[in-house]
């Protein structure tokens, strides 16, 4: 399969993922009303499926001796159907099912489509092939939240998820006839159980067989990182709302705009990363959003103002970010489904403690709380890459 084919189809599939992780930030009052809860108890709802993360590594445990196409697949299969089942919940208790559900989708299916690719794409391509990829972030935003303010604003929130719902279903077909990608191949063999402690099973799996100092340092800097931003893209709709009265339409319009400074940070990856460096790149995009977080509460005298700071936070995140997958793809090679899956599953408990902090934060003290908050993780994240983490180089393509 052609490089344009390989990417092409996986971004556009990752788009209506990020969509439906997405959908949640800007609208999240709405969401709320319509559910008939408080912006409070949306916030758990999200911290559920964060949460469902935790299952992440058993896929990618599983996916690097069996292979990735498969597990992306099912994946799929959960996040539409959870996506259904909040779309037509008829009490807050269905949603909380469906939140759980579309949780473990997406929490496997990011280090799956990253592990997926990765084995494919050579190291001095990959974080330009992984960057692109990461557009789908940004145009989640510019396509798939702006398309849905619009609905909501014309029909009711539920419209969208639904909607959203079928373009996953239809996503597992077509990804079956992406060309198959065996497992790592030189995973080494679990070890029996026979005789070892539930403590000794766990440490087993946890355990990585190579680089595993720097591996963790960037699993841990990746998940403070996220912490940080989702503490902000949870609450900036309310925040929005509360301030300046913006409704579903003007707020599908923040996010459009939001979406293109995401893709100008994924551009920017793509084209630069592998020159500069990923472990420069992370430290790099760290910087820019803890830059923002120190903005953002002093920017609250207009939208325009308001909306460029919160945008050049996650421009700084996202670069980061998507920096970091090619990094941690090369920490272990030969348990890269793990690694990956680990810093999702890392990233999603944090995001997870984040939908308990931020509403709270915000309805107890307001914005700068939050963001002061977002940028001490930001602080620790850097300082972690910095000293903990260096860059490997593969000597061949896997």
């Amino acid at each position: 399969m052609s490089f344009a084919r390989l990417i092409g189809t996986s971004t556009g599939i990752k788009i209506l993922v990020d969509t439906s992780v997405q959908i949640f930030n800007p609208f999240l009052s709405i969401i709320a009303a319509g559910m008939g809860v408080s912006v409070i108890t949306m916030g758990r709802l999200i911290s559920l499926r964060a949460a469902m993360g935790l299952f992440a590594p058993l896929f990618g445990s599983y996916a690097d001796q069996h292979g990735y196409r498969r597990t992306i697949q099912v994946s799929l299969a959960l996040v539409g159907t959870g996506m259904m089942l909040v779309g037509l919940s008829p009490h807050v208790a269905v949603a909380a099912i469906g939140m759980a559900v579309m949780g473990l989708g997406a929490g496997s299916f990011v280090p799956m489509i990253h592990a997926y690719l990765s084995a494919r794409l050579p190291w001095n391509r990959r974080a330009r092939g992984l960057g692109i990829v990461e557009y789908s972030w940004a145009l989640a935003g510019i396509l798939g939240l702006s398309l849905a303010g619009w609905l909501i604003a014309v029909t009711n929130w539920r419209v969208p998820m639904v909607l959203l719902s079928f373009g996953l279903f239809i996503s597992v077909f077509v990804f079956a006839h992406m060309p198959a990608t065996g497992h790592a191949g030189h995973v080494t063999p679990v070890r029996g159980s026979n005789g070892m402690s539930p403590w000794q099973r766990a440490r087993d799996f946890f355990a990585l067989e190579t680089n595993a100092r720097s591996a963790w340092g960037a699993i841990l800097g990746g998940g403070l990182n996220t912490f940080a931003a989702v503490q902000l893209m949870i609450i900036y709709g309310a925040w929005m709302a509360d301030v300046f009265g913006m409704g579903a339409a003007a707020l599908g319009t923040v996010a459009f705009v939001f979406g293109w400074f995401d893709l100008a940070a994924s551009v920017s990856v793509s084209l630069f990363a592998d020159r500069l460096g990923k472990r420069r790149s992370v430290l790099i995009g760290l910087l820019i959003s803890f830059v923002g977080y120190l903005l953002v509460p002093l920017m609250d005298s207009t939208p325009l103002l308001a909306v460029l700071a919160v945008a050049i936070t996650r421009c700084g995140f996202e670069f980061a970010i998507v920096s970091n997958f090619p990094l941690l793809s090369d920490q272990s090679p030969n348990q890269r489904g793990k690694v990956l899956s680990l810093a999702t599953a890392f990233g999603l408990t944090l995001a997870a403690m984040a939908g308990f902090t931020s509403p709270w934060l915000y309805t107890e003290y307001g914005i700068r709380a939050v963001t002061t908050l977002s940028a001490a993780a930001a602080v620790l994240s850097l300082v972690v890459v910095y000293f903990q983490v260096k860059e490997r180089h593969e000597a061949a393509a896997t």
